[in-house]
């Protein structure tokens, strides 16, 4: 196994950004080192503000690893920009920091890599802690798919090949296949690609960066893989569980800037409009749980909150969903 210390290029550059999950970060960390071999590689790590000893522990654990450290929390999709703009790879893995690498899973993705040069993103077999599947292979937002989601449609008929299609809940993950989005909790990207079409658009603060990305990739030719031969574990949300609801809204609030950027006027307002609906159809069943189930009464009505808020900027000021609204104004004008 060799980091970052004697090799130009490397294979491939790793970079992880945290904020305040020492004790995932610290495990992610030591999965990379233990399950990568047979690949040059180095780790970037950067640091959004974390007030919990992260950068220390870090510096003192693994001192390979190259530490960016921010003094305010930029968000994810900056944060790895930095880190990008310094990288020495042949190729840029997005990982998350509440993951974990299972079985040299990273060098199975670079030699998949290698062989399928027309792909520019690549990304593995996800599972959740009880190693049942997570599913990161999803659609481009779309009209059809949103009104879909928001009528229940896609929870009601998981294994229908149109219902289920956003997250293709049909499939199994088992197979090599061509797909258009790839989830940027790991994602393997060719530098190559990233040198035609651009670094990640800041305007997501994060969430909504992935789907950008690979389309934006597969408009210039790309193609996004997925491959089942590598494995990690994806804790998920552990981030962001602290601020739910800011993060909530940013998640409706990033599917509005794809519709935005890429899609006419008149689709980018029913998007808005769906979406509210999405939300106001969720509201009385979380109004009845607050009512009913003791409980639960207190995730109730953050739930409830959560949906009116985002239904009401959806039809008032979209932008207000946003957590970087006032760099995504500067930027859009």
């Amino acid at each position: 196994m060799t980091t970052n210390s004697k090799i130009d290029p490397v294979d491939v550059s790793i970079i992880i950004v945290a904020w305040n999950v020492k004790k995932l970060l610290m495990e992610c960390l030591e999965s990379v080192f233990q399950e990568t071999k047979d690949i040059s590689f180095e780790v970037i790590y950067v640091d959004n503000a974390s007030e919990d000893g992260s950068v220390e522990a870090v510096e003192q654990t693994f001192p390979d690893v190259k530490i960016i450290k921010n003094q305010e929390n930029l968000g994810f999709i900056k944060a790895n920009n930095q880190a990008i703009k310094i990288a020495k790879g042949r190729y840029i893995l997005l990982l998350n920091s509440d993951t974990l690498v299972l079985d040299n899973a990273i060098a199975k993705t670079t030699q998949f890599a290698d062989k399928n040069p027309e792909a520019a993103v690549i990304g593995c077999k996800v599972m959740n802690p009880d190693r049942t599947l997570q599913r990161d292979c999803f659609m481009y937002p779309s009209l059809l798919n949103m009104l879909i989601s928001s009528l229940y449609l896609n929870k009601l008929f998981p294994k229908s090949k149109f219902f289920g299609r956003e997250r293709m809940t049909w499939w199994d993950f088992n197979d090599f296949k061509e797909v258009e989005t790839i989830c940027g909790c790991y994602a393997l990207v060719r530098k190559k690609a990233i040198d035609q079409i651009g670094l990640m658009d800041e305007n997501y603060f994060v969430y909504g960066d992935d789907p950008d990305w690979c389309y934006r990739f597969h408009t210039a030719g790309w193609k996004n893989m997925y491959t089942p031969n590598a494995q990690i574990i994806h804790y998920g949300g552990q981030t962001t569980k602290s601020i739910k609801f800011t993060f909530k809204l940013q998640l409706f609030g990033s599917k509005l800037i794809f519709f935005y950027k890429f899609r006419s006027l008149l689709s980018f307002y029913t998007a808005r409009f769906l979406t509210a609906m999405f939300c106001t159809l969720r509201i009385p069943y979380w109004i009845g749980v607050a009512l009913f189930k003791k409980s639960d009464r207190t995730l109730a009505i953050d739930h409830v909150k959560t949906y009116f808020f985002a239904s009401l900027h959806c039809l008032t000021n979209w932008r207000n969903l946003l957590m970087n609204k006032d760099t995504f104004n500067k930027k859009a004008n």
